[in-house]
């Protein structure tokens, strides 16, 4: 192990710094991350399913119409776009994993649903079709540094009908506190893990970039003989005044805040997770 280079890269980054790896499309790690979307277990990578159920039928009653055209941003393995086809919708998913993906068409098939799932990532999509309604949820527009998360507004404006609605959750001021930035952990396995089937050592620590309102949870993977893989997630967390301002400046009216719609139980609950409704 070069000490020095693992001294150098275990250092706090210039803020939005990409590491060198991504997990998404990772054939190890997209397969245990599917298995974690799926579980009712734990939810870590999506809702367990009362919480799914609950914020569907909330999006509905916001939505108030029937029969409308859905576009769902980080659909993950389908779990929205089902329950949304179900209630009688038309419904789009976009997710940038295949593995999610593949397995969203699947079951899509199985249960006899017409879903449009289509893998890519949502900051590269081109769609001529128009909208009732476009949502992101589980916090995805939390990752999106500000560059990404303006050229994404202005998207979703584009594809929306006039009058068309735009949904979805956020990190707020709470969020400091709950995700302890500062905190260090680190985990050896001659076995293989979470991060890869070969053995690893894996160091973990987040940062905070308190003027931005950011944090980095920073994963640094090394095995052997010299390979260091370096994860960022970056999360970015707001109130009601910053995306306010945020999304009236690209076009957005009648932009509100709701509180509480999840439950305290809920993995980052309704203390640290808001949801937004914006109009175009």
């Amino acid at each position: 192990m070069d000490l020095k280079r693992f001294e150098r890269i275990t250092q706090k980054p210039p803020i939005y710094e990409k590491g060198n790896c991504e997990m998404w499309n990772d054939d190890h790690i997209s397969k245990i991350l599917l298995e974690t979307h799926l579980s009712q277990e734990s939810d870590l990578a999506s809702r367990r399913k009362p919480a799914i159920e609950k914020t569907v039928g909330w999006i509905l009653d916001r939505l108030g119409k029937e029969n409308a055209k859905i576009l769902d941003l980080g659909c993950g393995p389908g779990l929205y776009c089902e329950m949304l086809t179900e209630a009688g919708h038309d419904v789009t998913g976009v997710d940038l994993s295949k593995r999610s993906i593949d397995y969203a068409k699947k079951s899509a098939e199985e249960s006899g649903l017409n879903i449009e799932y289509i893998n890519k990532n949502y900051l590269d999509l081109d769609l001529s079709e128009k909208f009732d309604l476009v949502m992101m949820i589980f916090c995805d527009f939390d990752v999106l540094n500000p560059d990404e998360r303006d050229n994404l507004l202005e998207k979703i404006y584009s594809v929306l009908k006039p009058g068309g609605m735009f949904v979805f959750d956020t990190m707020n001021d709470n969020t400091p506190a709950i995700m302890n930035p500062g905190e260090k952990s680190w985990e050896a396995t001659a076995s293989g893990g979470f991060w890869r089937a070969e053995p690893y050592l894996a160091l973990t620590e987040s940062f905070h970039y308190e003027d931005e309102k950011v944090i980095l949870s920073q994963t640094i993977i090394y095995s052997e003989p010299d390979d260091y893989r370096i994860y960022r997630f970056w999360t970015n967390y707001y109130n009601s005044s910053d995306l306010k301002q945020i999304l009236e400046g690209r076009g957005f009216s009648d932009v509100t805040c709701y509180e509480n719609v999840l439950s305290t139980e809920d993995f980052y609950c309704a203390e640290t997770v808001d949801f937004y409704t914006a109009i175009k």
